[in-house]
């Protein structure tokens, strides 16, 4: 019998980052400024207040952590949701602070997409980056209307990875057959444990240059400014270099970029988490009480076969 466990969903919380720094700027004026200082300093406060409803432009701050999965494009893709049917295009502005290594094509592919539907709804887009984005990180980032990257942030990596642990000959030693049917010429080109042939290897092969192509082009639609053919070698490169090679705009970190937008914008932050279970508000032990021994662990069991299914996938599928 197999425990269900019920999809936790998922909360999105918004926070003004203007108020949240004024509030600190405040405190520590009242502790270290003059009675004079302190009547300048709210002053200028309520300057900035009149500049922010003049100019009457929001900024909306959005972050992608990204796994080999990229598994953070559920929150992406409600965030960019919720953008969508409340902001003014044109008017308002997207910041997304990136940072991933790459991964699954497929994933990144997705991530991607849902940053496009910013692009074409007619938002600007900014894309910090304080890291790393790269390969499908930087497949996300060359959409934006802008890159800024941290001066020693790793960018770039325009290339496609696929890794496949052969174990035919040690089925061999041990007299162990290993039977393989498909239907379809190129079904499976290659495979972990049976034996791998030129033409399978010539057709996987083929495979990864098209999907580089296909990086290639996204690339080249979105960043035109970009010598592709210069930069797609798999290579990454670190600031001065990444600029001069126009993989990136501007050399600044993301708290340097939003802290410059504070005066003149209102700046909101938006961030999606999953609501707590009963068993995480009440603890380790009460959760265990609270759900039952049996379908913690059962569940458990399952979610470690998952993983190890999937990082076998991940083996084989090809990884920008």
């Amino acid at each position: 019998m197999l425990f269900h466990v019920p999809k936790v969903p998922a909360e999105i919380s918004i926070s003004h980052l203007n108020a949240r720094v004024n509030e600190q700027r405040k405190k520590i004026a009242q502790m270290t400024a003059s009675k004079l200082e302190l009547l300048q300093f709210n002053q200028q406060l309520s300057k900035e207040a009149r500049a922010r409803k003049k100019n009457n432009e929001k900024v909306y701050v959005i972050d992608f952590t990204g796994d080999t999965a990229a598994s953070a494009v559920e929150s992406l893709r409600e965030e960019i949701t919720l953008i969508l049917a409340t902001a003014t295009a044109g008017r308002d502005r997207v910041v997304l602070r990136l940072e991933s290594p790459g991964g699954m094509v497929h994933g990144y592919g997705l991530a991607a997409a849902q940053l496009v539907r910013l692009r074409e709804a007619g938002f600007h887009l900014t894309i910090c980056v304080d890291k790393v984005a790269a390969s499908g990180g930087y497949m996300m980032a060359c959409i934006a209307n802008q890159i800024i990257s941290a001066p020693f942030a790793v960018v770039g990596s325009i290339g496609v990875v696929a890794q496949v642990p052969n174990f035919n000959r040690l089925l061999k030693e041990h007299n162990i057959d290993f039977e393989l049917y498909t239907a379809g010429e190129y079904k499976r080109t290659v495979t972990m444990f049976g034996e791998n042939t030129q033409e399978g290897k010539a057709k996987f092969e083929q495979e990864l240059q098209q999907t580089h192509a296909l990086f290639k082009h996204f690339v080249e639609q979105y960043r035109n400014q970009l010598n592709v053919e210069q930069v797609a070698t798999g290579e990454h490169w670190y600031g001065q270099d990444a600029l001069d090679l126009k993989l990136v705009d501007e050399l600044k970190t993301s708290d340097e970029y939003l802290l410059s937008l504070l005066d003149k914008h209102d700046v909101y932050t938006i961030h999606t988490r999953k609501k707590p279970t009963l068993g995480e508000k009440l603890g380790l032990q009460a959760a265990q009480i609270a759900q039952g021994f049996v379908p913690s662990i059962v569940n458990k069991v399952l979610d470690s076969l998952v993983k190890a299914n999937n990082n076998l996938v991940q083996l084989r599928d090809p990884q920008l």
